[in-house]
């Protein structure tokens, strides 16, 4: 569909849906039923060098086992990215860089779980962060995604303007809008006064035009999606919902999205991201 195809990072996708780093993501046959079913990129679930039992959810197999899935998927043309987790910066550079050298096209380094902050302290202090994504992004050549801590100590705008200075092209953030918001769609209006929605339209208001925002969390249908657009989003990325209605929900998602853009007249996701307005 035409008017869901957007450019996120500078790569081409057929579609701003995705799988969020966890449900569906992890295991070979429901990651091929996640190819099959949309046509948009696939995100793997964050992965470090040697797997993970606990915490269930970053329970991985190691990057050995994305790192072959990534291959045979690009191989077969399907665009596929990739979420790093590591408890050192040499770990988190070694699992970047395996999943840079299997194609994917994205690397999200997630920085923003517990188990990797409570380790690595990258959003301790802007020095740190510096630090963690520069040692990353010498070493791969892959667009950078930074997934940023839904409760961030942290001015968004500095951490914009290190994201950009880094060579970070994408902030996946999340879509903690509030439950009592009131949009109209038909005129991309938020009842109430002026005021920052989301940590979404947070970063998409520091990125000034020159970051890429993803937005995570409470993507149940198309309405969602389109509201996180209007907030500033240019992706937005499914849990879960993939997780209670499977492979079929990121299509469903795309088609309702789609047909909302087209009862509105727009040709395109670009004309509505960033957009909202406010009464008064």
């Amino acid at each position: 569909m035409e008017r869901t195809s957007i450019r996120l990072g500078g790569i081409e996708l057929t579609s701003p849906v995705m799988n969020a780093s966890g449900p569906h993501s992890a295991e070979k046959g429901e990651i091929y039923e996640l190819s099959a079913r949309h046509s948009g990129a696939i995100l793997l679930k964050s992965c470090n060098i040697a797997g993970l039992e606990s915490p269930d959810n970053l329970k991985n197999r190691g990057v050995e086992h994305f790192v072959e899935l990534a291959r045979e998927l690009t191989g077969r043309g399907k665009t596929v990215f990739g979420s790093v987790i590591g408890t050192t910066d040499d770990e988190l550079v070694s699992v970047a860089q395996n999943l840079d050298r299997a194609g994917v096209r994205v690397l999200e380094l997630n920085l923003a779980d517990d188990y990797v902050q409570n380790s690595l302290g990258s959003f301790n202090s802007l020095d740190r962060l510096k630090a963690v994504i520069g040692r990353v992004r010498t070493e791969v050549a892959a667009v950078l995604a930074v997934k940023v801590p839904p409760k961030l100590s942290l001015e968004p705008r500095a951490v914009a303007d290190l994201f950009k200075q880094s060579g970070v092209a994408i902030a996946v953030c999340a879509n903690d809008l509030p439950k009592d918001l009131a949009v109209d769609l038909k005129t991309g209006v938020a009842a109430g006064g002026r005021r920052t929605l989301s940590q979404v339209h947070a970063f998409f208001q520091a990125g000034g035009g020159q970051l890429d925002i993803a937005a995570v969390g409470g993507i149940n249908g198309g309405r969602d999606a389109y509201i996180a657009h209007l907030t500033g989003a240019k992706a937005v990325q499914v849990g879960s919902t993939l997780i209670k209605e499977g492979a079929g929900a990121l299509g469903r998602i795309d088609r309702e999205l789609d047909s909302l853009l087209a009862e509105r007249g727009k040709s395109a996701v670009n004309d509505i991201i960033g957009s909202i307005r406010f009464d008064p």
